[in-house]
């Protein structure tokens, strides 16, 4: 694996593999539910029948907005839809009393109800109801969402997450974004510029130009900020940028070579690499006080930090031993421990929001693998493999992992994947630009 000074992000999008519980009137059990395990099972079969259209000027967003939501959930791997053509039933008014027979024929084992309406002065509500099939009633309340016309695909997306986490038990994941690397050019002169997008890879925004070379963007965890790095004065540096301004400033209270950034979970602190050519250790920044103190003093490259969800503890990767592994140390430094123990190298480790496991890239055999790991370096499991696959970040839920991979030659380009935890679902994220450097932000607000 290339040993990166400059810092790669790494991106995720949901990884469970899916168990469908059987309804309540099937089994006697519980409530109509998902079981995420290891185990690869069929996807849970739903009907999504088309929202209704409530008011005339709603109808193409009704058309929308479903499609959106079927998308999220059957791109999530754990939802089959049963296709329109299937349907008995017909949903024309919300209101109307479900016939539940009607979707128990077609296999159907939930149910999703939807409609929206809109208002003269640009205002959309999007309502909806989930419905167990077999147990012949409705999983949980009704719900509404409320939003400007220019806000309806984050309504779509704030419905799947709903229904998603009415049949996993889990959070979901839909209503956030990630932030990339765009690129563009041939491949010995790249241009590169920040771009968001949702999870999705809908509504792509640029958020730098592409005058000065940029790498490793990560967000704050209330998505106002985004650290990166940045040629832009001629050597990489860390520079803050406002979400919603998108002024930018370089990190304060740092100077020289500064590289691979990352907010503790608090967004008070950011810890990054920094050092000389040939070494680099870690670093903690307090962004009140602009106070740094170092955290690691060796001749090794050391980089990549990253925060625990509870802020005590910081993985990173480093060469002290000879070649590239994984360590783990307290938040205000000290003595490291070794995580990663499997043959080849690994890098770019990432923490999932649970706190359970840690991302990384591994190179082994000539392959560039994404894996995840317990803390103790056990369990290790490798989830995909290709010419170049890198830089994991995790989706807010902790079940999905984004990264990107590049393709081999001189035509070589990279694109953004997404995975589930267990290597199930890998599929690439549409881009209008070639793209790199993911990373997931925490669900909107």
């Amino acid at each position: 694996m290339v040993r990166h000074l400059i810092a790669l992000l790494s991106a995720t999008l949901i990884a469970a593999t899916a168990s469908a519980a059987a309804a309540q009137a099937q089994s006697g059990g519980g409530p109509l539910r998902i079981e995420i395990t290891e185990g690869v099972i069929e996807p849970l079969p739903i009907a999504l029948p088309q929202f209704v259209a409530e008011t005339a000027e709603s109808a193409n967003l009704a058309a929308d907005i479903t499609a959106v939501i079927a998308r999220d959930l059957t791109g999530s791997g754990l939802f089959r839809e049963v296709p329109a053509s299937a349907h008995i039933g017909r949903i024309t008014n919300f209101n109307q009393p479900v016939q539940y027979s009607d979707w128990t024929v077609i296999n159907a084992q939930a149910l999703l109800t939807g409609a929206v309406s809109a208002t003269g002065d640009g205002r959309v509500a999007v309502k909806f109801r989930l419905h167990d099939v077999f147990a012949n009633n409705e999983l949980g309340e009704g719900q509404q969402f409320v939003g400007s016309a220019d806000d309806w695909r984050r309504m779509a997306h704030k419905v799947a997450d709903q229904v998603y986490s009415r049949l996993t038990g889990e959070k979901g994941y839909f209503d956030s974004k990630i932030v990339f690397v765009a690129e563009s050019g041939p491949k010995d002169n790249r241009r590169k510029r920040l771009a968001v997008m949702d999870q999705d890879g809908a509504d792509v925004r640029y958020l730098t130009d592409d005058s000065a070379i940029v790498f490793s963007p990560r967000w704050s965890p209330d998505n106002s900020r985004i650290v990166y790095t940045s040629y832009e004065s001629g050597a990489p540096r860390v520079y803050v940028l406002d979400t919603r301004t998108l002024q930018k400033q370089p990190l304060q209270g740092v100077s020289g070579f500064t590289s691979a950034p990352r907010f503790s979970r608090d967004g008070r602190r950011v810890v990054y690499a920094a050092g000389e050519a040939g070494n680099s250790d870690i670093y903690v920044l307090d962004l009140a006080s602009g106070a740094s103190s170092r955290l690691t003093d060796t001749p090794a490259i050391e980089t990549e930090p990253g925060f625990s969800p509870d802020g005590s503890q910081i993985v990173f990767e480093s060469d002290r031993g000879g070649s590239q592994q994984i360590y783990v140390m307290p938040a205000t430094g000290g003595e490291a421990r070794r995580i990663s123990f499997g043959q080849g190298r690994y890098g770019t480790p990432v923490w999932s929001p649970r706190g359970d496991l840690v991302a990384f890239t591994k190179m082994v055999g000539g392959r560039f693998h994404i894996g995840v790991m317990r803390l103790d370096g056990s369990e290790e499991r490798l989830l995909t493999a290709s010419f170049l696959d890198e830089g994991p970040t995790w989706a807010p839920n902790g079940r999905v992992i984004a990264f990107f991979r590049e393709s081999a030659g001189d035509s070589g380009a990279p694109g953004i994947f997404t995975v589930d935890i267990t290597g199930r679902n890998l599929k690439r994220l549409p881009t209008p630009d070639f793209a790199s450097d993911p990373s997931w932000s925490s669900l909107l607000p």
